[in-house]
């Protein structure tokens, strides 16, 4: 069946539908990464948006119930360029087809993603209409320049957790995996500190991380108040990921003001940016993002070069930031701001992914980091 991936500046795509049928419009956006197309899919990050994903060959190796990021994908649509109709792995449960079929995600195959991504590299991250329907390519256009995209929307009250919720009480899903040992689960170690983690729309496997590193983790919603914080008495606070626009966001810009200098602080992607405008500082809209596991991350401190995974579309402007607050890592490929700190306050933040997901493991250090940061503050107390 004929679909339709049309641009709202005109620009469009056509190819082959699958998944489900119907029409969505989004932020369209392309991800580098090589695999890992199903965590991408239920990255809460990617709420509000249609993915493309660069790899030409995609659905090779099916989906399973164990390598979701969260209950269910967020995306809008998905581009390909080859979509694999017969997934061959031993961990299996359906095709990628079936997948979006059962989630209700249309899906747009046989279009040129190369040319797509050259586009928005070029003329910058736009809005766009992907559609199975009977629908002129105009008429698509104009779906995409009327419909949201992401400046503005507070895509966070939709992903995140509505209740507080304590991760894993058993040790029943933070065990490390082995491909050589899948069945030997190593035991967890003792949970050492305790912290409150806020959920703006949290990957499972930040949890899962902080929970190997000795943390027992309270999830709280995006909307919890510093006050409700404080009285849970955690050893920490560990801000998420999450999607949307961060300046949209004053509810979380105020409870983490109010949290400074009461507990040790770490942030990661939405959660750097949120901490960006609880230290008084901005964010800015990318040209086109940073997506992918391929992203290389320089830290000032030690010169040394990590390549790291990434999903954002919004960066902290360092300008804006008062003489307190430390840039401790930045982007190669653009400059921009990649790691925060506090000069006095035991706070610290990274616009990128340390759990990865897909993508390198060269930043894992940070929930180690995290573990020490907390130590160290009880040191002094």
């Amino acid at each position: 069946m004929r679909a339709i991936l049309a641009l709202e500046d005109g620009r469009h795509f056509e190819g082959e539908s699958f998944g489900a049928r119907g029409t969505r419009v989004g932020e369209i956006c392309f991800n580098t990464s090589m695999t890992g197309y199903q965590e991408v899919l239920t990255d809460p990050s990617y709420r509000g948006q249609i993915v493309a994903m660069t790899y030409p060959l995609i659905g090779n190796y099916g989906t399973n119930s164990l390598d979701q990021e969260s209950a269910t994908p967020h995306v809008r649509g998905f581009v390909i360029e080859e979509l694999s109709e017969a997934p061959s792995n031993w961990r299996s449960e359906m095709s990628l087809d079936e997948y979006l079929r059962k989630y209700d995600i249309p899906g747009i195959q046989g279009i040129d993603t190369r040319a797509l991504t050259r586009h928005l590299r070029t003329r910058g991250a736009m809005k766009a209409c992907l559609t199975t329907e009977e629908m002129s390519t105009e008429e698509a256009v104009k779906r995409a320049v009327e419909g949201e995209g992401v400046i503005g929307m507070d895509y966070v009250r939709e992903v995140s957790t509505k209740e507080i919720y304590q991760w894993d009480p058993n040790d029943e899903l933070s065990q490390p995996w082995s491909i050589q040992n899948p069945d030997d689960k190593p035991k967890l170690p003792p949970i050492r500190f305790r912290v409150v983690a806020f959920d703006y729309g949290m990957k499972q496997n930040i949890l899962r991380l902080l929970r190997q590193k000795g943390f027992g983790i309270t999830v709280v919603p995006a909307t919890t108040t510093a006050k409700e914080v404080v009285d849970l008495n955690p050893d920490g606070v560990f801000l998420s990921n999450g999607p949307g626009d961060p300046a949209a966001l004053p509810y979380a810009h105020e409870a983490l003001r109010d949290l400074l200098g009461k507990k040790p602080i770490f942030g990661i992607c939405l959660g750097h940016q949120i901490l960006g405008f609880a230290f008084g500082g901005s964010t800015f809209k990318l040209k086109f993002g940073h997506r992918g596991g391929n992203q290389p991350v320089q830290d000032l401190a030690t010169g040394k070069v990590a390549i790291t995974s990434q999903n954002h579309g919004f960066a902290v402007d360092p300008k804006s930031l008062p003489n307190e607050i430390e840039v401790t890592h930045v982007n190669l490929n653009d400059g921009t701001v990649e790691g925060l700190r506090h000069k006095e306050l035991p706070i610290f933040s990274v616009q990128y992914h340390p759990e990865a997901a897909p993508g390198p493991h060269d930043a894992s250090y940070f929930f180690a980091q995290f573990a020490e940061l907390i130590e160290n503050n009880r040191g002094r107390k």
